[in-house]
């Protein structure tokens, strides 16, 4: 192996793009032996094909081709992609990627300090189950630890962010020892699937992971650190050239298949939908279903299939009737409709005159405000125990909907209950916005910091507003914008867990009550909604007791993956398209 790269040779071999001549020449000076098989290491969820230990276009094309199905091929450091793809045009396309490289002599140690979370390697099924579970999250394709090529092989070394209080694992990225994987003369690394739970509120998870990478590889002895990064992925893009990465003139080739569709066919029709329509549209495309665009914006499409036309607006379709839409945007309708069903709620009445809100409030001590017709949490204020506070939510309220409610206060978890086609499909603990302190930040700058990332995870559909209920949220714990929270420490910002105001979710349909499965069919029942998204408050998700909030006819599907919500609602739709059962 070479001495380690000085900041001399390295500008040397900067402009250079990597080659099968220039790796055979380097080998060549090592000593090293030439003419070696071509490498193809496995990351369990397809190979990385070494493209520069290839000796020409055609042997690149071939090992493509050989893709086995649900997995992912990669072929980087093709010099010359015109001619690889002008073999298979049909079959592979250029990734729309930037590679991007750090040399280790760029580098420097960072001079913050994050804490709450550690890094350590994947070792368990316990951690492989987690990071599949991350992985699928972002959208990424799932780890078969059992096809993993071998690490004393040359495989890879998967990491981990764990989140030092809950244990719960926050993020994960692979890296590739290059010398280990084909003896690289020039003794360079890669950075492969680094993700960050969305719903994480712990600060530079993903940066730390990074920096562990680098700092791993350095101590290894090695010089670089290259890395595949979407050539549109700006806040990627922005940590990355913080760090001191920079572009490098190769290339990536895929096959064309399913999982790398949206590359080599550009943007869709569903690209302009946020991701509550997105998640439909994609769903009906794997089908074969024609997608029509009313309205981008507003979340509205057409589908049809054999004959069978339906509209829909996100989640909300042509099944929804009117009556039934009407039932769910009016909450003072919907707890009438509840209660004769013989479901529990909490007791209500309209918003009225100074006294009367006295009396309700003297009657249940904490109390609800909620515009009559609202979504997305706007205009809701909960647990109020002075009048001063009520009058003022009422009229925050009624800049929402002239008709506000009063509503008995009740303790308890925020449970989302989806029903398709009058079964229960999916379920989930909502819970608020929080921040964790670090000990250093203003809770006003954990707090946009929070946001950023929920807006970057959500395409923009989740945020903290920095806005009266926010406030009060905080004063109420004893804080305000400007305070600095002790490291470690958690801090509901949000009374309310509603996902638009930057709320987060923990899936609990595998343990759901079945009084609960019961009440949420019953109340699907009632209402005559053939989809619906249910609000209850409960003591856990395995206990029968509860109390109905509200419904929504236009429940947010994609906030329930990996749960099949969109599929079960094309079943709705277009029955006969489901796939045949063997």
């Amino acid at each position: 192996m070479k001495p380690h790269a000085t900041a001399y040779s390295q500008r040397l071999l900067r402009g250079q793009s990597p080659t099968y001549e220039r790796l055979q020449a380097r080998l060549a000076e090592d000593g090293s032996e030439l003419g070696a098989a071509p490498i193809a290491v496995h990351c369990g969820w397809g190979r990385l094909l070494i493209g520069h230990t290839f000796p020409d276009p055609a042997s690149i094309a071939q090992e493509l081709l050989n893709e086995h199905p649900g997995e992912r091929d990669i072929a980087l450091y093709v010099a010359a992609p015109q001619q690889v793809l002008g073999l298979e045009p049909a079959q592979l396309f250029l990734d729309p990627s930037d590679t991007l490289r750090l040399w280790f002599s760029d580098y420097r140690q960072s001079t913050r300090v994050f804490r709450g979370f550690r890094i350590r390697r994947a070792q368990s099924e316990a951690d492989w189950q987690a990071i599949n579970l991350l992985y699928q999250a972002r959208g990424m394709l799932p780890i078969d630890p059992s096809l993993l090529t071998p690490r004393h092989m040359g495989g890879p070394v998967y990491w981990l962010a764990e989140d030092e209080d809950s244990g719960a694992i926050i993020g994960s990225v692979m890296g590739l020892n290059h010398h280990k994987a084909y003896n690289d003369p020039e003794n360079g690394s890669s950075l492969w699937c680094l993700a960050v739970d969305p719903h994480c509120s712990r600060p530079g998870v993903g940066e730390v992971l990074v920096r562990h990478l680098i700092e791993h590889f350095m101590s290894r002895g090695l010089s670089y650190l290259d890395l595949s990064v979407l050539h549109d992925n700006r806040q990627a893009k922005s940590l990355y050239a913080k760090l001191g990465f920079r572009n490098l003139s190769t290339f990536a080739i895929k096959r064309k298949n399913g999982i790398n569709q949206p590359l080599f066919l550009g943007p869709g029709p569903e690209a302009e939908f946020n991701p509550y329509a997105r998640i439909i549209v994609e769903e009906a495309h794997r089908r074969g279903i024609d997608v029509q665009v009313d309205d981008a914006d507003a979340g509205m499409f057409t589908l049809s299939h054999g004959g069978r036309r339906v509209r829909c607006r996100e989640s909300l379709s042509d099944l929804t009737s009117a009556i039934s839409m009407s039932l769910c945007q009016d909450k003072s309708l919907t707890h009438k409709v509840l209660k004769a069903a013989g479901l529990n709620l909490p007791s209500q009445q309209l918003a009225g005159n100074g006294d009367d809100n006295l009396a309700f409030l003297d009657e249940h001590e904490r109390v609800v405000v909620k515009p009559l017709d609202g979504e997305q949490g706007q205009g809701v204020a909960v647990d109020l125990q002075t009048i001063e506070e009520v009058q003022q939510a009422i009229e925050a309220a009624r800049q929402f909907d002239s008709r506000v409610l009063l509503e008995s206060f009740h303790e308890g978890l925020d449970l989302r209950i989806v029903v398709i086609g009058f079964e229960v499909v999916a379920a989930a603990i909502r819970r608020p916005a929080e921040v964790v302190g670090d000990g250093q930040h203003s809770i006003g700058a954990l707090i946009e910091a929070q946001s950023r990332r929920r807006q970057a995870a959500t395409s923009g559909e989740s945020k903290i507003p920095l806005d009266h209920e926010t406030e009060r949220t905080l004063q109420a714990a004893g804080y305000d914008y400007e305070s600095i929270l002790p490291a470690g420490e958690h801090l509901f910002v949000r009374r309310t867990a509603n996902l638009h105001t930057g709320g987060v979710l923990e899936d609990v349909t595998a343990i759901l009550h079945p009084t609960l499965v019961d009440a949420a069919v019953r109340a699907a029942r009632a209402l005559d909604i053939p989809m619906v998204g249910l609000d209850l408050l409960v003591p856990a998700a395995d206990q029968p007791e509860y109390v109905f909030i509200e419904a929504n006819e236009r429940a947010g599907l994609a906030n329930h993956e990996p749960q099949p919500t969109a599929e079960r609602f094309v079943d709705l739709l277009f029955p006969h398209s489901q796939p045949a059962v063997s």
